[in-house]
């Protein structure tokens, strides 16, 4: 794979399986594509390149790996000189650039995502850890209690805990959409939201708490399967 610029420390790697749910061989890869793209050795370009397109074989097919596929896209938001090992886990990847990724662009919580994954003090950017972090909760190996985890996050718009009527009122919205064919009526809203919380409030206090939230989606057999990014 290229020199040791291009390789991250044995530290580094096993802090990353600790934090996340990628193996081992899942983020030497993904680190290989967007740290080091352009340092592919020639063996494997031999091996799964197209003489034709200049393409690994692998991406034409759409057969190769999530999390390559995944951070070659986030490799290209990258300028070409913050794409060394030291200067890319440095980097910050504005929303702007991170919401332009066709896995995220039709998705009605993305700003919200992004914002829940990161670790920028002013929140409006990501790092390579921090995306490393969001794929690893998308993933089919994240735990049903870690989905439900950070869905509440990501559904706790005011950040405050709960979900509250108002958060509740946009994650509605969200999902319907907010143009005159699909906006519910106030009272449209009200009656869902009440259900909701008549559903949902088991200590009556007016918001759904983590466990409350937890306790529901826990009967929902298909939670887990649907809260990921699909490349």
């Amino acid at each position: 794979m290229g020199g040791s610029g291009s390789r991250l420390s044995k530290e580094l790697l096993a802090e990353y399986q600790d934090l996340t749910f990628l193996t081992k061989q899942e983020i030497l890869l993904s680190v290989h594509v967007v740290l080091a793209p352009h340092l592919v050795d020639s063996e494997q370009q031999a091996r799964s390149g197209n003489e034709h397109t200049g393409k690994p074989i692998a991406e034409n097919t759409d057969s190769c790996p999530l999390s390559t596929r995944a951070h070659r896209r986030f490799c290209e938001l990258l300028p070409q000189e913050q794409r060394s090992v030291e200067e890319s886990l440095l980097a910050q990847v504005p929303f702007e650039q991170i919401l332009s990724l066709p896995e995220l662009k039709a998705n009605p919580f993305k700003e919200r995502i992004c914002r829940v994954f990161s670790t920028s003090p002013t929140r409006d950017s990501l790092s390579f850890e921090d995306f490393l972090d969001l794929l690893s909760v998308f993933s089919d190996t994240a735990t049903p209690d870690i989905k439900s985890h950070y869905a509440f996050r990501i559904f706790d718009f005011d950040d405050d805990g709960t979900l509250n009527r108002e958060d509740l009122s946009r994650l509605v919205n969200c999902l319907t959409g907010e143009g005159e064919d699909t906006r519910l009526s106030a009272s449209e809203m009200k009656q869902l939201i009440d259900n909701i919380l008549e559903e949902s409030d088991i200590d009556r206090d007016g918001t759904i708490n983590l466990s409350e939230f937890q306790h529901v989606i826990s009967r929902s057999p298909d939670f887990a399967s649907s809260f990921k990014i699909v490349l």
